[in-house]
Order: C-alpha cells, then structure tokens, then sequence
C-alpha cells in the first residue's frame, strides 16, 4: 500500500508497505530492518517475534533512542514481557504495533524530528 506523499527531512522514510516488505525512499526491503531517520541495517536476524532476544536486540538498545517501534508483521502480536524489561531498564519505550501502522507513525515522528528506531520483522 503506498502512502500519502510527506514532507519528511530525513534521508529515509517509508514510502510504501506491503506484507513482506517495506519501501524505503526508492529501495525495496525483504528481509527485517532496523532503521532511524539517518540508518538502516539490513538484514536484522529476526524472522519472528519469538526470535526476540537480548543479543539480537542490544545493538537497538545501546543507541538509546527515546522510543522504539516493532513492526510485528500483518498483526499486532506482544512480545515475551523480559522484552519489555530490557527496554525499561534503559529507560526506552517501546510501542508493539503492526507493520502498517508502524510505517505511517515512524514518518510521523520523523517528520517532527523524534529520536525514533523503527525495529520491523519481515518473515521470509
């Protein structure tokens, strides 16, 4: 589904989803991402919720943004509670939502200039 058009004054903003994948600006992602208004990192080995732990999370973490978005695919599906822990415990949010909701409020909060990680699963 692509999105309405946006005035978005980072390098990267998402401009169309699908169930498998996420456009960004003119790149096409397959595979999960982590991403921020300046970076992406592709692929991130998370194919599932379940796959969720501290090590594949820590590189999220040690950047401390002020909140983190988790794409959980097609659905909006809540993580183990020791997830959300590891956030609390640093002092991050972490708002669960599903895929298209989380590519329309990460160009929201971009486009107000929000410290913001976008954490998106893709299964293959």
């Amino acid at each position: 589904m692509p999105l309405a058009e946006d005035i978005v004054t980072s390098r990267h903003r998402i401009t169309a989803y699908s169930t498998n994948s996420v456009t960004v600006n003119d790149s096409v992602y397959r595979q999960s991402l982590v991403m921020t208004a300046g970076t992406i990192h592709c692929p991130w080995p998370v194919d599932s919720l379940q796959q969720l732990n501290a090590e594949n999370l820590a590189p999220i973490l040690e950047s401390k943004p002020a909140v983190v978005l988790l794409g959980t695919g097609a659905q909006q599906l809540f993580p183990d509670p020791q997830i959300y822990a590891l956030f609390g415990q640093q002092g991050i949010g972490l708002e669960v939502m599903d895929n298209g909701a989380l590519c329309r409020t990460f160009n929201i909060l971009v486009a107000e200039d929000r410290d913001v990680t976008a954490a998106i699963i893709l299964s293959p």
